[in-house]
């Protein structure tokens, strides 16, 4: 919802909502484009020659104040997007609020992975920034939050190149892609 209220109204919700959740207006750049900048959710990004070993994918954002939970996939085939098919998900990634559960799972030929959910921690906090890491192995992607390793997941989906799309939704403002 908050997102929605946010896009209608424009920057200036953006821009109030950053400032309350650093609590400090002097931590945001100076420079007024970079709030034009802000990303929208849900968002569909190429990822340039796909996934290998090596790559890696970082997501910069602010979790919504009264989130449920989002997600952060990494997916094959932005053609058959207009096909209607169902897209291979190498990896997805969901942070749920209601029972602090960072889950993971990918989908293969039509079929969901059963759900992984062991975390030493939940590591997102309502409000407040956070860094999220998915660097590409040969064998298995490991993410990192703020610094910190979270998991492995190991590739379901072995053809890594295929993997070009990251896709983003749920509950919070992304602030950076790389």
């Amino acid at each position: 919802m908050a997102v929605q209220a946010a896009e209608k109204d424009g920057i200036a919700v953006e821009e109030e909502h950053l400032n309350d959740s650093l609590g400090n207006p002097g931590l945001i750049s100076p420079d007024k484009e970079d709030l034009s900048r802000l990303l929208t959710v849900p968002f569909s990004g190429r990822i340039r020659g796909g996934m290998r070993p090596g790559k890696k994918i970082i997501v910069m954002g602010i979790v919504d104040l009264e989130p449920d939970s989002f997600d952060v996939s990494l997916t094959c085939g932005r053609e058959s997007d207009k096909e209607g098919l169902p897209q291979d998900v190498a990896l997805k990634l969901t942070a749920r609020f209601s029972d602090r559960q960072f889950l993971r799972s990918a989908r293969v030929s039509g079929k969901w992975t059963e759900v992984e959910a062991s975390t030493v921690y939940f590591p997102f906090i309502p409000d407040q920034p956070f860094r999220i890491e998915i660097h590409c192995e040969h064998q298995r992607f490991r993410i990192f939050v703020d610094g910190h390793q979270l998991f492995d997941f190991y590739h379901k989906v072995k053809s890594l190149p295929c993997i070009d799309t990251v896709r983003i939704q749920g509950d919070l403002h992304i602030t950076k892609l790389g």
